[in-house]
């Protein structure tokens, strides 16, 4: 039963991604250097062609309707999937890093990719699910954020340096768990490319909250999926690719 609960949990966490849920992150610091490998394959298979049913005229801050435009579609993914638009955008952590003094606990967002540095100067993000399973649908979310500088690049490189200063942090809860995160080998897609493996353990359930980011010049095409077991992603890869599709194949 806790298990059940916990995915749903997970579940529950997409709607969080795109509706600006979870903590904030702490304040100034120095920013990393290093800059992140370099890909230049794409997605591959059929272009997408559909456009969302349904995109909202307007939304929050940030939002963008012509970039929602360009969001993955349900007729790019398997049978049964659904697709929905979000209006109130993800927050971002702007120009402000996160410094040596700042506590691990504190980053949990970013280090989950949740939330990234820069200001972008657009944003889309859509739940992504599919109803596979008796107890709890499959849930993902896809955010896209163009940037009018290099902050995508400047992202990556951030998310990069903050895992590896904290891969391991203590629950800020009482429940005495732990969150782990990792850079791991990925599909090299776009120009750029990085796969985040997320998870959090309590007791004898560990849960994953797995990311793949795709830099496409000056955007980020980011999937996230939202509380599986371990080894239980067997969609991510195929939605980053089908999302990556339709952002080449949908704009100028």
């Amino acid at each position: 039963m806790l298990r059940i609960v916990l995915r749903r949990l997970g579940a529950a966490g997409a709607v969080c991604v795109v509706a600006a849920c979870g903590p904030s992150t702490a304040d100034p610091a120095d920013r990393s250097a290093g800059d992140p490998g370099r890909s230049t394959s794409q997605a591959t298979g059929a272009p997408t062609t559909g456009k969302p049913s349904a995109i909202p005229a307007t939304g929050g801050a940030g939002y963008s309707a012509s970039l929602s435009g360009r969001l993955v579609t349900t007729d790019a993914l398997p049978p049964g999937f659904t697709v929905d638009i979000a209006t109130v955008m993800p927050p971002d952590a702007g120009r402000q890093r996160p410094g040596p003094e700042v506590p691990c606990a504190d980053m949990i967002p970013l280090l989950s990719a949740k939330r990234l540095t820069g200001t972008p100067s657009a944003t889309a993000a859509a739940t992504v699910s599919s109803a596979e399973g008796p107890d709890y649908p499959w849930v993902a979310s896809e955010v896209l954020r163009t940037y009018a500088d290099d902050g995508a690049r400047g992202a990556m490189a951030d998310l990069r340096t903050f895992i590896a200063r904290c891969p391991t942090v203590g629950s800020p809860g009482r429940d005495a768990g732990s969150y782990r995160f990792a850079v791991v080998p990925g599909p090299r897609l776009g120009d750029e490319s990085m796969r985040v493996d997320s998870s959090t353990t309590s007791g004898s359930i560990t849960l994953e909250w797995d990311s793949i980011l795709v830099r496409i010049g000056t955007t980020l095409v980011i999937v996230h999926e939202q509380g599986n077991e371990p080894g239980g992603d067997d969609h991510l890869t195929r939605l980053a690719e089908a999302a990556l599709r339709s952002y080449q194949t949908t704009g100028p």
